[in-house]
Order: C-alpha cells, then sequence, then structure tokens
C-alpha cells in the first residue's frame, strides 16, 4: 500500500522533529507579515472564468513509475508552464518518494510570477510553517491521511499563515468530511493512494457532489484534450497535471492542449 508506507515514513519524521513549533510560527508569521502571497486560490478562480485552469506540477518520479525525468531542472520547467499559459505550479517536495525538495520549489516560485502549491505529505503543525517558510502559497491536506481532528486543526493553523489550502479527497466519504470543515478548495485524485491506479472518470461522477461554492479541482489521470473537456463540462474550475506534462515531448503544446 503505496499511502500506508508514505504517511509512516513522513510520521516517523514528523515524531523525531524537535524544532520549536513557537519558533517556527514566529519565523511564519514574518514572512507572511512581509512576503506577498500570490493568491493560489484568487489566480485559479479568475482565470477559469474563461478556460479551464491548469496547475502543472514539477515531479521528478512517482513510487509507481519511478523516474520520470532525469534531468529535470525545476526553474526551467516552471517558466515554460508560465510561458505555456499555466495558472498556477504545484511542486512535489517530498524527497523519499518523489525525489523533491524544498529547493526545488523555491527555484520553480523565484523563476516565474506564479502561485506555488506544495504538494507533500502534510502530517505536522510543523509541515504547515515550512510551507510557508519556503514561499509557499498553497499547502496540501490529503484528508485519507489524516484523523478529523488533524484535519480541522491543520486547515485552520494554515489558513492563520495565510496560506490557501487544497483539501484532496478520494470518495464521497471523504468529500463529506472535507465540506465539514470547511474547506473552500477541494481536489478530486483520481489517482488511489493505496495502489496508485487511475480511475478517469472518478471526477466526473462525484462532481455533481461538491457545492458550488467551492473551488473545484481535478487530479491525476487528465492526459489528453478530451479529459480536460469532460472535466469542464461536468464543472471543475481546475486541473492539476504532472506526469502527461513531466514527460510530453512538447510541454506548450501539451499544457495548450488542456486549456479548453
Amino acid at each position: 500500500m503505496y499511502l500506508d508506507k508514505i504517511l509512516a515514513q513522513h510520521r516517523e519524521v514528523a515524531s523525531r522533529d524537535t524544532r520549536s513549533l513557537t519558533d517556527l510560527i514566529v519565523v511564519a508569521k514574518k514572512i507572511k507579515k512581509n512576503g506577498e502571497s500570490r493568491g493560489f486560490a484568487k489566480r485559479l478562480i479568475e482565470d477559469s472564468q474563461q478556460q479551464l485552469a491548469v496547475i502543472a506540477e514539477v515531479k521528478r518520479r512517482s513510487p509507481s513509475r519511478g523516474a520520470l525525468s532525469h534531468d529535470l531542472q525545476p526553474d526551467l520547467v516552471a517558466r515554460q508552464y508560465q510561458q505555456a499559459g499555466a495558472s498556477c505550479i504545484s511542486v512535489l517536495t517530498d524527497s523519499e518518494f518523489f525525489g523533491g525538495s524544498t529547493q526545488d520549489l523555491q527555484l520553480a516560485r523565484n523563476a516565474t510570477n506564479l502561485p506555488v502549491l506544495r504538494k507533500d505529505f502534510t502530517v505536522s503543525l510543523h509541515d504547515i510553517c515550512d510551507a510557508k517558510i519556503m514561499s509557499a502559497d498553497c499547502v496540501l491536506l490529503i484528508v485519507a491521511a489524516l484523523d478529523k481532528v488533524e484535519l480541522e486543526q491543520f486547515h485552520s493553523f494554515a489558513q492563520e499563515l495565510k496560506l490557501d489550502v487544497l483539501v484532496e479527497v478520494h470518495d464521497e466519504a471523504e468529500l463529506e468530511l472535507a465540506l465539514e470543515i470547511g474547506a473552500s478548495i477541494v481536489g478530486v485524485n483520481q489517482r488511489d493512494l493505496k495502489t496508485f491506479e487511475v480511475d478517469q472518470q472518478r471526477a466526473v461522477r462525484m462532481a455533481a457532489k461538491i457545492p458550488t461554492s467551492v473551488l473545484r479541482i481535478a487530479e491525476s489521470g487528465v492526459k489528453t484534450r478530451k479529459d480536460a473537456q469532460q472535466l469542464r463540462d461536468a464543472g471543475y474550475h481546475a486541473i492539476l497535471v504532472g506526469e502527461s506534462l513531466v514527460t510530453a515531448d512538447n510541454i506548450a503544446t501539451t499544457l495548450s492542449d488542456l486549456r479548453v
């Protein structure tokens, strides 16, 4: 089970984190005061009025597929994404399973003016502080990885630090929980994080169950213009695309095709 293995590793690392949360909060709040958030949700809402917005992902490897790009340069890829019309950038910062890093996020963000999502497995308040300190504009909370108390606490804490919060769900029960804790941005991941298999119809099936007041994002398994159009028609504001872009022969053409 991929998710169980990944979470076990992240929680083990978190259990050994002896840094003072109070000190981290002080640093994060200084970032909040001095650093200007680029407005992840705001950008998606604005761009989706005209076309399906694309969150383009910087992703070095996958637990199921292995290396996706051996010589990936986050700054170069991020600039290509911006030039091709991406609305936001997502950066994998998990090192153990996805080969990412804090540096990858900072390189990507510094190379563009796009809002950036820290894509990682958030399991502690320290993780949320770290996201702010590394200059992310949005943090990911995965419902399948957290209990309700954690989900509610983390969501509230991230908002206090002026981070947008993408709450990721995989089924109706998780969606209900996300809505209960007040999620205003919901991502439906079509990839089963236990098996890593993709169900390309999952987001379409769940679309009608997401309130129209919620910013809706479909994640994983979006490869073609037809896939994107189907999700746009179902009511999604944005799609998050990683492997299809990182492995594309022509990033600009592939990304442009998805902006229906």
